[in-house]
């Protein structure tokens, strides 16, 4: 009599086949915290984002708690030290301290003080807070400082008042920095800008009308449209107490290299800006003028670049604010799955502006 054998094939899901074994394979930091997996041939379990080598998924169990993983009897990584916060979390909560310190102090920290804080050498806390907020200590205090005295100057407060309380020592130190912070003296600023003169022009490019302002400083606004009438109209409610000054050939040619960067993308034009913006807003700003031409990136992404993760509609409402087309792109900014979002001068603008450049980059 004959007997058969028939086998069955094994119903069990393959770790391979879970959309969270892809976020393993690329060591997804945002997937921290989400789940986490065990390895039964290292005896160890990790996080996501692991930087261990990739383990056969044979060997692997994925599990949605903390408590799942610890429950395997496996002890935990020592490189990705799964049962504490990331490292990225902890730099990140260093970081926030060393924030906290610089804008509650009334002088400006010295980087040593500021490390000796958090516990970390000054060449690696210099690195780590530039990785982390785009802005060197220094910077993030100068622009702490502006924010101060733009906030004292608004609220009514005097010169001298606003002085001290934005931590500078001197007035003399005050003045020599002032301008410079806010784009014209404290008396203008406190008058909403009455006698700043802005230089301006209207030009013409493949997009339709165009208007580039300048302050003493460097370039404060370009403005893209249809109307040159409605640009104009633009501008005074940007500066309603400025003077506007319609420019001369000479300024002329200033216009010439924004229209440039327009019809010509990836041409070296190295404008002198004036940028006006919160903290925030400039660390923004700062990160999309590093995206490369040809290039875009997710609000998201551009959210971790800066270092706030989950500051991702402040970052949208960021490059709404950006009132310098082009020259600061936040035009290469797009949704996570890279469709067009809003642009303050038109989405078919930005889809015009995006396909060029991917040309000129090609």
């Amino acid at each position: 009599m004959m007997t058969m054998t028939i086998t069955t094939k094994s119903t069990t899901p393959s770790v391979a086949d879970d959309p969270r074994w892809a976020r393993i394979i690329a060591r997804d930091k945002t997937a921290d915290g989400y789940f986490w997996y065990s390895v039964s041939t290292t005896g160890v379990y990790c996080r996501p984002s692991c930087p261990s080598r990739i383990p056969n998924p044979r060997n692997v169990r994925l599990h949605d708690s903390l408590e799942s993983a610890r429950a395997t009897g496996l002890r935990p990584c020592k490189r990705c030290r799964p049962d504490g916060p990331s490292i990225e979390r902890e730099n990140a909560a260093l970081i926030a301290k060393a924030c906290r310190i610089i804008e509650k102090s009334e002088g400006e920290p010295s980087l040593a003080e500021l490390a000796d804080a958090v516990g970390r050498s000054p060449s690696y806390f210099h690195r780590l807070f530039k990785a982390t907020t785009g802005l060197t200590p220094r910077d993030y205090a100068a622009a702490d400082r502006a924010r101060k005295v733009r906030h004292g100057l608004a609220s009514g407060n005097t010169v001298t008042e606003t002085i001290y309380d934005a931590g500078f020592n001197s007035s003399g130190r005050f003045y020599e920095k002032s301008t410079g912070m806010l784009g014209m003296t404290p008396s203008q600023y406190r008058a909403g800008g009455v006698n700043e003169e802005i230089k301006f022009a209207v030009g013409e490019t493949s997009l339709g009308a165009i208007l580039v302002a300048s302050s003493k400083k460097g370039v404060a606004s370009i403005l893209l449209g249809d109307d040159p009438d409605q640009l104009v109209r633009n501008l005074q409610d940007r500066f309603p107490n400025a003077r506007l000054i319609g420019a001369d050939r000479h300024y002329e040619a200033l216009v010439a290299q924004v229209v440039g960067l327009i019809e010509t993308p990836g041409v070296d034009v190295n404008l002198p800006l004036d940028v006006r913006g919160t903290a925030f807003q400039r660390r923004v700003w700062q990160a999309l003028q590093e995206i490369p031409v040809g290039e875009t990136v997710s609000y998201a992404e551009v959210a971790r670049r800066i270092g706030s993760p989950k500051a991702v509609r402040a970052v949208a409402s960021a490059c709404a604010a950006n009132n310098l087309a082009v020259a600061i792109p936040c035009h290469r900014v797009v949704r996570n799955d890279g469709s067009l979002s809003g642009y303050a001068w038109g989405v078919e603008r930005k889809r015009v502006l995006l396909d060029r450049e991917a040309s000129q980059s090609a």
